[in-house]
């Protein structure tokens, strides 16, 4: 193993030195040589053919594993599946699907893609894709991808199932370049506050921020919430645009730095869309990277307001390398730091723990409390305003949100994670689609007046039941034990006086078991009673949204129950905050 993982280090050394301008590690050469002896070695003496494509995949893969956590390597196979999501766009027939049921539901029609030109609609079935069943066991996410998408300006014959009706409907659609969206949500909060939310940096992502932001600022705009909670990065060189757009013109906005001195400095370009105006950003344990170098630099330079809960802590800089045959690595070539000199990138000598850390943070209690992060002085900075800061692992938020995890239950988990409620919902606009549109023609008139009533809250949870999902508490049964020992401890007492009357052990069971039984029930009427209900409502009614409406109008509905965004409302607007923290606005 170790001889397949020395192996594996040359050969990239190898392919990687017609890239580096300059090789300052002494053992490279010497180690070169040793590969290129032991390569003709096998080649000419191994007792076996080798097939030497397939030993150095599997060196290569093990080599990059033994580096830091986030060189990779992809095969030749996967290349252009792991850049598309950063691309913006393949090409396909302009459709967002599930699967309920082994059946394809169709969920959302792109505009002005193919599917919508030729009168495809949300709620359609794809039973048949040219000559091929298209629903039962084998269908499954690749599948769909791999008969759906294809090369543009070929055609594909789709059979679909609309509505009650038996009859399907027969649809040729021609395959074209199909966008993929980095901001698909954008609106006004009020007459003054803009909302936008960036789910990566993408190659199309400064077009379409323009365009969002430029909506926005039509529509009044002067303050903005800008979203990168969940924003796991993207280029680098997007993240230099994105914080351009809101640091003064020639601010410094990030440096990298790297044994070899090859470092670059990164400084904000001369003009900008939003270099006026107050700013809240919001961020989380899942904003990582690109997510990370935009948020830092608008904190350090006292730009705007970082809300919500520390961030990933990825401050590693990837450059992608195409190898001979196609594969591809993208090698760790530099650390990157904010303007005022924090290296966001959390240790990773341990990779164990570092593959662990997001739910040791959770563990530890930090999702719901800053106190239990321990920031050492050294990792102490100051920006030009007078702010502290800190570096060592993520971007600490100006103003800590801790996560709501009161709504949620195991049902409503099992709900979302089984798509029963996506799978309820299409089958209830399969009867009621028209009916709602016509009673509420605009997603405002839906919003306002439409409520999810009890009935059809109730016919969810039956419908859910025969899908084998049933509503459940956690049942914390040694806090009820410990409760049934003091609540029934004269009782206990009085039954059992000595040692021979442990034999009467039947009765103390059933009595325990009543208790914890009458108590579980008791937890499960009283959530209901509360607030779980109304977070599967919620979720009811964005399923409805978005299948009658668009993706973003349905998206305000989640954010009404999310009270980092509902705090970020309150805050935008109160001038004493922003004094607080000395942002200039």
């Amino acid at each position: 193993m170790q001889k397949i993982r020395t192996f594996a280090l040359i050969l990239l050394g190898i392919f990687l030195c017609n890239f580096t301008t300059a090789q300052t590690n002494p053992s490279y050469k010497k180690n070169k040589e040793k590969m290129d002896y032991f390569l003709n070695v096998l080649d000419r003496f191994y007792v076996d053919t080798l097939d030497f494509n397939k030993l150095v995949e599997k060196g290569v893969k093990e080599m990059i594993e033994d580096l830091d956590p986030h060189s990779s390597y992809t095969t030749a196979k996967d290349v252009a599946a792991s850049r598309e999501p950063l691309k913006g766009s393949f090409d396909g027939i302009g459709v967002t699907f599930q699967i309920i049921k082994d059946t394809i539901n169709v969920i959302e029609v792109i505009i002005d893609g193919p599917s919508e030109k030729v009168g495809i609609l949300p709620g359609d079935k794809i039973v048949k894709v040219d000559t091929m069943l298209a629903c039962g066991k084998h269908i499954s996410n690749n599948w769909v991808r791999d008969h759906l998408r294809g090369k543009k300006g070929s055609k594909v014959t789709l059979w679909v199932k609309r509505g009650r009706s038996n009859e399907l409907l027969q649809f040729v659609v021609t395959r074209d370049k199909i966008p993929m969206y980095s901001i698909n949500v954008s609106f006004m909060v009020d007459k003054k506050t803009g909302y936008i939310k960036l789910d990566r940096f993408a190659q199309t992502s400064p077009q379409e921020f323009e365009k969002a932001f430029r909506k926005l600022k039509d529509a009044g705009m002067e303050n903005l919430i800008f979203d990168l909670r969940g924003n796991g990065g993207g280029y680098l060189n997007v993240a230099f645009y994105m914080a351009s757009q809101f640091v003064h013109a020639d601010s410094l906005i990030v440096y990298t730095k790297n044994f070899r001195g090859t470092g670059e400095t990164y400084y904000a370009t001369k003009h900008g869309l939003f270099r006026e105006g107050k700013l809240i950003v919001l961020v989380d344990e899942g904003s990582a990277s690109a997510s990370e170098i935009t948020s830092g630099a608008v904190q350090d330079w006292d730009r705007g307001i970082i809300m919500g809960r520390r961030t990933f802590g990825k401050g590693l800089v990837q450059k992608p390398v195409d190898l001979p045959d196609g594969a591809e690595v993208r090698v760790t070539i530099s650390h990157y730091y904010t303007p005022t000199g924090r290296c966001i990138q959390k240790p990773y000598d341990d990779k164990d723990a570092y593959s662990k850390d997001l739910a040791n943070r959770y563990k530890h209690g930090e999702y719901l409390t800053p106190d239990s992060i321990d920031f050492p002085d050294s990792l102490r900075y100051t920006t030009p305003a007078g702010k502290t800061v800190y570096g060592g692992g993520g971007i600490m938020p100006d103003i800590f949100i801790p996560i709501d995890t009161t709504n949620y239950s195991t049902f409503y988990n099992d709900l979302v994670r089984r798509g029963i409620i996506s799978s309820f919902t299409m089958n209830y606009l399969g009867s009621n689609r028209e009916a709602l549109k016509q009673k509420y023609p605009t997603f405002d008139d839906f919003r306002k007046n439409f409520k999810i009533s009890d009935k059809l809250y109730n016919e969810l949870v039956d419908y859910a039941k025969k899908e084998g999902v049933v509503d459940s508490a956690k049942l914390n049964f040694s806090y009820k034990v410990e409760r049934f020992a003091k609540e029934k401890r004269k009782e206990l007492d009085s039954l059992y006086t000595s040692l021979d009357d442990l034999k009467k052990l039947d009765k103390f069971e059933k009595m325990m078991r009543d208790y914890v039984n009458a108590e579980y029930k008791k937890d499960v009427e009283d959530r209901n009673a509360e607030k779980a209900p109304k977070l599967i409502k919620n979720y009811m009614l964005f399923e409805l949204a978005r299948n009658l409406y668009t993706y973003s109008d349905a998206y305000r509905i989640i954010l009404e129950e999310d009270n980092t965004y509902k705090q970020a409302c309150k805050a935008i607007n109160d001038n004493k905050l922003f004094r607080r923290f000395k942002i200039a606005h």
